[in-house]
């Protein structure tokens, strides 16, 4: 219930209220809300839309974000870096970055001159798992190799990184830097999974994400011997057992993208729950096959947390970085576009 410890400073008509639950309606009906649970949430984002406009701000919201915030409030959907750039060709003063922490600081890096907020510190275990100081040893130990850095990392580890990379674009950041071996960090199963498409040596951190973990090649097979038509779509941060039984390894962009241009019907969606979200509201003549998992720290972002942040942000809702990590974790994001247009070039 979100209406439990919510208190306006706007009015808004009966009329108003019945409105908007019915825009929330059209969306939300798609991922099973009913019209009740809409009216319950209209006042909160009839508020956040309207502060939004007052206060000049944008709000950006991952693809694992749950559908409240996604089709109630965002401005833009996508993935973290898709959604840094769109941060970055904003006019807004203020970004509210409704993800987990390290995105938002990936917003902040490439937008020094604008405001960047979160509603909740959320965490995650891939950017908890390593440190600078692990980055330093890694670089002592083997002097001669590369260090990309998955963009789920902190600011702090990608300022000490050669170049930052997407789940999209791994393998160019790979094939692109001068140095035949590579260290890559965090995510022990997308470099596996790298390794495999590579003749570089990849030196693999223990990183895991805590939703793709979860998944087993055994289940993705039942799901192939039930249904043998199904398109089996999966994360790179998954394990290479998964990613051998799928038909495509991927970011959550290019999953989603796999669905719109498919002409398949059904669909197991091998990552996080918003995905699965997505999928049925955009695309309504998909089935989407199979569990998905949730993220419990992308769920930590509700709407009371959005509209606290527009409001009277904490301190811990406004991301602050020191300009040398700035300058610095600039130059690995910097350094990834370079490679990737010169690859298209």
């Amino acid at each position: 219930m979100y209406t439990t410890n919510y208190s306006s400073i706007m009015e808004f008509s009966k009329e108003d209220i019945q409105k908007e639950a019915e825009r929330l309606f059209e969306k939300l009906k798609k991922v099973d809300w009913t019209l009740e649970k809409c009216e319950e949430i209209a006042p909160l984002t009839l508020e956040i839309n309207q502060l939004k406009k007052e206060k000049n701000a944008v709000i950006l919201a991952h693809s694992y974000q749950p559908p409240e915030i996604m089709y109630g409030i965002a401005d833009h959907l996508g993935d973290s870096y898709g959604l840094s750039i769109k941060a970055k060709e904003t006019d807004a003063d203020i970004i509210v970055f409704c993800s987990v922490h390290f995105m938002a600081e990936t917003a902040r890096i490439l937008n020094p001159t604008k405001e960047v907020r979160v509603p909740s510190k959320a965490s995650c275990s891939l950017a908890e798992s390593i440190t600078q100081k692990d980055i330093k040893k890694l670089r002592e130990e083997y002097s001669n190799a590369g260090v990309i850095c998955y963009v789920n990392t902190t600011a702090e580890v990608k300022a000490e990184c050669d170049a930052c990379c997407t789940s999209s674009n791994a393998l160019k950041i790979i094939e692109g830097m001068p140095q035949n071996e590579i260290i890559f960090v965090p995510d022990e199963f997308m470099c596996a999974n790298l390794q495999q498409l590579t003749k570089k040596k990849l030196i693999c951190w223990k990183g895991r994400c805590i939703v793709h973990e979860e998944f087993g090649g055994d289940t993705i097979r039942q799901i192939k011997d039930m249904y043998p038509e199904a398109k089996i779509l999966v994360h790179s941060e998954c394990a290479p057992n998964v990613v051998k039984e799928s038909d495509l390894m991927g970011s959550t962009t290019d999953i989603l993208n796999y669905v719109f241009d498919s002409d398949a019907k059904q669909f197991m969606l091998v990552t996080e729950c918003g995905i699965t979200d997505r999928v049925k509201a955009e695309f309504k003549e998909k089935e989407v096959l199979g569990s998905c998992i949730l993220c419990p720290y992308m769920k930590e972002i509700t709407l009371e947390g959005v509209l606290s942040c527009l409001k009277s942000p904490s301190t811990d809702q406004i991301i602050d970085l020191p300009e040398d990590i700035i300058n610095r974790a600039k130059k690995s994001l910097d350094k990834m576009v370079e490679i990737v247009e010169n690859n298209n070039n």
